[in-house]
């Protein structure tokens, strides 16, 4: 930065004109240059995006499936669980008849 604040302290203005000609000399030279690089960095940020999009629906396939698997389980267990309470109740009134007088 000193450079450019000793450009408008001095007020020398050859090299004012000089940084100025050197800018627009070296402008496009970097821009030919700056311009496939910032292409490639484009595609390769595109790539990386469809890449990660296309995991995350498998990732939530496979989880749907999963969920879909452990719910399934839970309402098997929970049959199970009525039918032996249901077979125990019934058990239990058999094996208690009428009191006795």
């Amino acid at each position: 930065m000193s450079l450019v604040e000793d450009i408008f302290k001095s007020g020398n203005v050859a090299t004012g004109i000089a940084v100025g000609l050197g800018v627009a000399v070296v402008a496009p030279v970097l821009g030919t240059v700056l311009r496939p690089l910032a292409k490639t960095v484009i595609k390769a940020g595109l790539i990386a995006y469809d890449q990660g999009r296309t995991a995350m629906t498998e990732l939530n396939e496979r989880t749907g499936d999963i969920v879909g698997e452990a719910r399934a389980e839970l309402a098997s267990a929970r049959e199970e669980s009525d039918e032996q309470g249901s077979k125990r109740s019934r058990r239990s009134a058999r094996t208690e008849g009428p009191a006795p007088a």
